[in-house]
């Protein structure tokens, strides 16, 4: 399941740079979740990032992106052609 994140948002930035698949940017006035790019760090740790680092608990499993963890695993290996994802 893909993450998102709600309008507590501080736009503290935290969650930025510990997505390693790059699914979090800056948006007008809040960061937003790619659910394209998202596989809830599946394929590098295990368990979310930016839920670890963000102030307001403000990033939340996305219920209009359920996936297996089959599923992220293979966006994954999309996203990442060619190489061992860490965590399977």
């Amino acid at each position: 399941m893909a993450y998102k994140i709600t309008d507590e948002c501080i736009s503290c930035g935290a969650c930025e740079p510990e997505c390693k698949n790059e699914a979090i940017k800056e948006g007008d006035t809040l960061y937003e979740i790619d659910p394209a790019k998202c596989t809830e760090c599946i394929g590098w740790f295990e368990s979310p990032k930016c839920v670890e680092v963000c102030p307001v608990d403000c990033c939340v499993p996305d219920p209009d992106h359920e996936e297996s963890r089959e599923q992220s695993l293979g966006k994954w290996k999309t996203l990442f052609p060619g190489k061992t994802p860490a965590t399977a």
